[in-house]
């Protein structure tokens, strides 16, 4: 079978959008499956929707698979993209070929930084884009010289490529590019922005240049929100699929339905940028903060929220827990009333956002498996629930049922007929019979270990006093504690469904 370019495409009749020339407009570093399901979708739709006329071009950031460098070249920058998921209870498996990559460059092979530095003098360069992963946004000082070919960290060769820029248009204000980051830090723009300023300082460049490159150029901070599950695993799948595009495609790509990139910068960055005239989920706002208080609640804090019960009960992966009435009710019940009231957007945006989380966790396609959710439910808990859970108190000044009882399932889930403390984690015995195994630090593993011979009522007491785990003596708020031993008890000896089948 042909592997797919533009000739191979065009035998097969595809009749979907292509734009086979256009200028580089966005210099993106990362290759990976997430960018190429997300950012290069959204200028893709945004070519076709809103006329921007723009490539893409691909900067490896790290040189440990140059591979992926050829496979894209050799398909001419195209590949398929699959968003599948579930649409308001409706399955959807959309196929599209993304033509606005232009290529992709391995900076660590000979000659090819020079390109990189090509396009960074380019007068049709707008953007750059970024996602080096959590540890590419990092500042070492002395790991990367002026001259070297190329610098070793990202914002090493950003600040390189900057200067680069600033030369050759001798400093022009209006040569400034908006910069993206993606990775998945908190503020992010603004840590990639302090790096970059380490090293022009380390290599001593003129201050002309400090100046332009933080007044002439936009960091913004971003706050991305897509699975991208990236390759079909299934072997047999993949052939069938192949067999129907009647093409090879190394560097296909998988994305969930769902997709949104909030981006903050100045309100005259939405008109700058073509996604809000392409009618893409991508918005430009003053301030990042709520929507990633958005997401950790509603979507993050949902997971955490139930899946530990959930597991207690029998089940095994989320989507089978949006077919259960009393998981999906104890979800949303708890999304809806305890957990939105508390956040401060717009209610409607709120309850949309909430309303496509049982979309996702409905996923046909994806098998996301309850234990790989439970890895470090203890610092979990703290940051997705502990706020939306102090709010509510405060605001209604009484204690919210689900997230109480979340609580209880949280130690029930610690505790469950405790079999062993190995090396890597704490083996428990689910009401079923069989083991699983619990992975969190190692002190809160110690902890439930210490306490496996404690009664209900001490296990309890002894949880809500861990000032390591709460930062905070819980049993200082009214009534929780009886709460908490009571629910406990209900999930112990009636099961976690019937628990939770009582917060309804």
């Amino acid at each position: 079978m042909e592997t797919l370019n533009y000739k191979v495409l065009e035998g097969t009749g595809y009749n979907g959008y292509i734009l086979k020339d256009a200028p580089v407009k966005v210099m993106q570093f990362g290759e990976g499956n997430f960018l190429r399901a997300f950012v290069d979708y959204f200028y893709d739709i945004a070519n076709e929707k809103a006329g921007y006329n723009g490539k893409v071009k691909l900067v490896q950031p790290i040189g440990n698979f140059p591979q992926m460098a050829d496979w894209i070249n050799e398909q001419e920058g195209l590949y398929t993209l699959y968003l599948r998921g579930s649409e308001k209870g409706q399955k959807v498996d959309a196929k599209r070929v993304i033509s606005c990559v232009s290529d992709c460059v391995c900076p660590y092979i000979d000659g090819k930084w020079d390109e990189v530095l090509e396009l960074a003098r380019s007068e049709d360069l707008e953007t750059i884009v970024s996602n080096t992963t959590e540890a590419g946004i990092a500042y070492t000082q002395g790991d990367s010289q002026f001259d070297q070919v190329p610098p070793n960290s990202f914002p090493a060769k950003l600040t390189r490529v900057l200067f680069e820029r600033y030369k050759a248009f001798n400093g022009a204000a209006d040569k400034g590019l908006t910069i993206l980051s993606c990775e998945l830090i908190d503020n992010n723009g603004k840590e990639l922005q302090k790096c970059c300023n380490n090293y022009a300082k380390d290599w001593d460049l003129e201050p002309a240049f400090i100046d332009w490159m933080n007044n002439a150029n936009t960091f913004c901070s971003t706050l991305v929100d897509r699975i991208v599950p990236g390759r079909i695993r299934d072997p047999k799948e993949l052939a069938a699929m192949e067999e129907a595009n009647g093409y090879h495609d190394a560097a296909l790509d998988v994305g969930e339905v769902f997709g949104v990139w909030v981006i903050e910068g100045p309100a005259e960055l939405e008109d700058k940028l073509p996604f809000k005239k392409a009618g893409v989920n991508v918005m430009v706002v003053p301030d990042v903060t709520p929507y990633k208080k958005r997401k950790v609640r509603i979507l993050n804090g949902a997971h955490t929220g139930f899946v530990l019960g959930a597991y207690l009960a029998g089940f095994d992966i989320v989507r089978d827990c949006m077919h259960n009435d009393t998981i999906r009710g104890f979800m949303n019940k708890m999304l809806h009333e305890e957990i939105i009231p508390t956040l401060p957007l717009d209610k409607k945006d709120l309850e949309e956002f909430a309303s496509a989380v049982e979309d996702r966790f409905n996923n046909p396609f994806v098998n996301h498996e309850l234990m790989s959710i439970s890895l470090n439910s203890t610092s979990k808990w703290k940051a997705r629930n502990m706020p939306s859970f102090l709010a509510y108190i405060e605001e209604q000044k009484q204690l919210p049922k689900c997230l109480t009882m979340s609580l209880a399932a949280y130690i029930a889930f610690y505790s469950s007929d405790i079999q062993e403390r190995t090396a890597d984690g704490l083996i428990c015995k689910r009401p079923a019979g069989n083991t699983y195994k619990i992975q969190d630090d190692a002190w809160a593993l110690d902890f439930y270990y210490a306490h496996k011979d404690d009664t209900a009522a001490q296990l309890v007491n002894a949880v809500l006093t861990n000032t390591q785990m709460w930062d905070q003596d819980l049993t200082k708020i009214e009534g929780l504690e009886a709460a908490v031993l009571a629910d406990l008890e209900m999930i112990r000896t009636q099961g976690a469904e019937a628990a939770y089948k009582s917060c309804l």
